[in-house]
């Protein structure tokens, strides 16, 4: 068994976090060729390159995302050791790296992190992109989990587990209009313009296929693939717009949109999606468990 060199991984980390190998050698004070030396010894030892230079940027592989995470832990933890035995111990925070899909409800977000926002002994980061760059850093252990309003495929090379946490109506909504009659869904949509979410939202693909068999050609105001947009046009626009309720939870509680039609044939899903780890995070065991034992239960709208 190789025993690690304490003094090669600080320089990986220095490195790691600076982003750069020419400033972290002037910082340290040592040559740019001691220090790239150091970390080829360490890479030598590892049996694994723990970065990648993509133009003039050093970007970590997957062993090197992995080996900063225990180089993280190690360093802290020799941090607090001294701490406490100069009397003045340190809190130890715990981390949870979040990837949501950009276009994911803020509010469902908010709903799933809300156990561990404001802890003092929790750090939060949550980091927003496409699902392709989201699963990407989870299999390189860069996050801990991904939400989003899909499953992931599984296969050989990349084991996810999907985790269905809630399932949400879907409903029409728009500016309250107490001088017309009540919404008669799908036949008002022969002349009601809609702002709907874009294709290849599973919502979108399944309402298309309602008024395709309806023999409907609705009036299409928007198609936005983000939520957050969505829910502003929805204040600003007449006609009547594609969401889930949570989505749009304070305008519906304000009144400043009215629930038209819930189209009972659609449900928007959430999943947390994991991959199997050595070493779970805690925190994240903690939140599914939570979701697991809230079940059947809908997320408020």
């Amino acid at each position: 068994m190789k025993n690690l060199n304490f003094n090669h991984l600080r320089y990986f980390w220095a490195v790691a976090h600076e982003g750069s190998l020419t400033h972290t050698a002037e910082r340290l004070n040592l040559s740019q060729s001691a220090l790239s030396v150091q970390i080829q010894k360490l890479e030598r030892q590892m049996g694994h390159a723990l970065f990648e230079r993509v133009g003039k940027r050093l970007v970590l592989t997957e062993a090197g995302q992995i080996s900063l995470d225990y180089a993280d832990t190690v360093f802290e933890a020799g941090d607090e050791l001294m701490s406490t035995l100069e009397g003045r111990p340190l809190a130890s925070r715990q981390v949870l790296r979040v990837g949501a899909l950009t276009t994911l409800s803020r509010n469902f977000q908010l709903e799933f992190l809300r156990p561990l926002v404001g802890r003092a002994d929790v750090e939060l980061i949550v980091r927003s992109g496409t699902t392709r760059d989201l699963l990407a850093q989870l299999e390189a252990h860069a996050i801990d989990v991904v939400l989003s309003n899909s499953a992931a495929h599984r296969d050989a090379r990349a084991p996810f587990r999907n985790h269905l946490l809630n399932q949400q109506p879907v409903s029409l909504v728009g500016r309250p209009r107490p001088e017309k009659p009540a919404f008669q869904f799908p036949d008002d949509l022969r002349s009601e313009p809609v702002l709907l979410p874009s294709l290849p939202s599973d919502i979108r693909i399944g309402f298309d296929r309602l008024l395709d068999l309806a023999g409907i050609r609705p009036i299409i105001l928007a198609e936005v693939d983000d939520m957050a947009m969505l829910r502003l046009l929805a204040r600003e626009r007449e006609g009547v717009t594609l969401v889930p309720p949570i989505v749009v939870r304070d305008e519906l509680d304000s009144g400043v949109l009215v629930e038209h039609c819930r189209i009972s044939q659609l449900a928007e899903s959430f999943y947390a999606i994991i991959q199997s780890r050595r070493f779970p995070n805690a925190l994240l065991a903690d939140l599914l468990i939570r979701y697991e034992g809230a079940k059947p239960n809908p997320v408020a709208s």
